[in-house]
């Protein structure tokens, strides 16, 4: 799994800036760090089209872009929920914390795709090619349909189980005391419920900003107006 708090996208830094409208290429170094740039170098960068056009500015360098992150895997998240009895809001939050919707993300233990599944999980579930979107939702929703089952329809064990393992979950007989696992299940549990524990809903827009040194930095906490 890769490592989101406030921020969704782990920060990379560009050859030189991108303009709206660029093409720009992805790679995910062995650290886990990505790297966006539209001039790519090495043969491990992969195509990512075009910097959304539809961004909009919010002031102090920072840009709103287009909520497209779901729309492209709706119809096979909503195939897995109606064929593994699992809400559908449920699959996107998962897959919202996993990978932040990128079909190509691999974590720095190995992990694949849009929920995050390792190799052998995949074998496992006949996952073929975990780069496939409905492949991988496929799988990843049945296993945590599995997950469900196995510790008695109980989601947050499920989802611990779905981070750390089985094993971790029933040698420590709930929530392993892992800082990232319990991260994890807050993390998912509150985009599944759509809000915060005081009540107020999440912010479900993601926004971007380069910094000066040619960081690029995405978040899904709304940048507050200089006053």
């Amino acid at each position: 799994m890769k490592r989101f708090a406030a921020v969704i996208f782990a920060v990379a830094s560009l050859a030189m800036a991108l303009p709206a409208g660029a093409e720009t290429f992805r790679l995910v170094a062995p650290d886990g760090t990505i790297h966006f740039t539209n001039a790519p170098t090495d043969p491990r960068y992969r195509r990512q089209g075009m910097t959304p056009p539809g961004a909009t500015g919010t002031g102090a360098g920072w840009f709103r872009l287009p909520s497209t992150d779901l729309a492209p895997y709706m119809s096979e998240i909503r195939a897995a929920a109606e064929r593994y009895a699992l809400p559908e809001a449920l699959i996107s939050a998962v897959i919202r914390v996993e990978s932040g919707f990128n079909p190509r993300a691999v974590s720095r233990k190995g992990a694949r795709g849009l929920m995050q599944l390792m190799p052998s999980t995949a074998s496992i579930l006949g996952v073929r090619n975990s780069f496939d979107p409905g492949e991988n939702i496929d799988g990843g929703a049945r296993h945590l349909r599995g997950l469900i089952e196995r510790f008695s329809n109980d989601v947050p064990l499920a989802l611990a189980a779905y981070n750390a393992g089985e094993n971790a979950v029933v040698t420590y007989r709930g929530i392993p005391p892992y800082a990232e696992t319990q991260d994890y299940v807050a993390r998912v549990l509150r985009f599944f419920y759509g809000t915060t524990t005081n009540g107020t809903t999440l912010p479900t827009e993601t926004f971007k900003k380069l910094e000066s040194d040619g960081t690029v930095v995405y978040t899904n906490i709304p940048p507050r107006p200089r006053l």
